[in-house]
C-alpha cells in the first residue's frame, strides 16, 4: 500500500510542478521595474494589450506582454526581455547588439530584423524575408535557416 501511496504522490507532484498558474492584466504596475523602463524606452508610445504573467510552482515567473500593434515581449523574472517579436515591424535598432545588427546589413539589404530572441547561450533573429540567423553572445554569426 506504501508503494501505491507513493507512486500517486510522485505523479501528483510531477503533474503539479509542470502546472503554471497564469494571471491576465493590462497594467503596465504587474510587470519588473526593468521591463515596465524597457517599454518605456523601445515602446514609448504603444499600448498595452495584455500582460499574462506565469506564474510557476518550480521556476519563477515570466511575463509576456501583448502590445496594441501586435508585438509581443517576454521577460524573465528579473524583467530582462528574452523575445521580441513585431511580426512584420523592425525591432527597435537598440535591442539588437551592435554587432549583430551590422551583419544583418552587410550580408542582407532591403530586409530588416522583425524578431530577436536570447537565451542563456545565442540570438535567434527572424529577417522580414523570413530568414533565421543564429549568433553567440558575443553577436558571431553561427548559423542560418531558411524557410521553405
Amino acid at each position: 500500500m506504501k508503494k501505491y501511496l507513493f507512486l500517486i504522490v510522485a505523479v501528483m507532484f510531477s503533474f503539479m510542478s509542470g502546472y503554471a498558474f497564469d494571471k491576465y492584466s493590462i497594467d503596465r504596475n504587474d510587470l519588473p521595474e526593468a521591463a515596465q523602463n524597457f517599454l518605456k524606452e523601445y515602446f514609448p508610445k504603444a499600448k498595452v494589450g495584455m500582460v499574462k504573467t506565469d506564474k510557476h510552482l518550480l521556476k519563477k515567473t515570466d511575463y509576456d506582454v501583448k502590445l496594441v500593434n501586435g508585438t509581443k515581449i517576454e521577460f524573465n523574472n528579473a524583467g530582462k526581455w528574452t523575445s521580441v517579436d513585431c511580426k512584420t515591424k523592425e525591432v527597435p535598432e537598440g535591442i539588437i547588439p551592435r554587432s549583430i545588427r551590422t551583419y544583418v546589413k552587410k550580408n542582407f539589404q532591403d530586409v530588416k530584423i522583425v524578431k530577436i530572441e536570447k537565451t542563456t547561450t545565442k540570438y535567434e533573429v527572424k529577417l522580414s524575408d523570413d530568414v533565421e540567423l543564429t549568433f553567440n553572445l558575443l553577436g558571431q554569426f553561427k548559423s542560418m535557416k531558411m524557410d521553405d
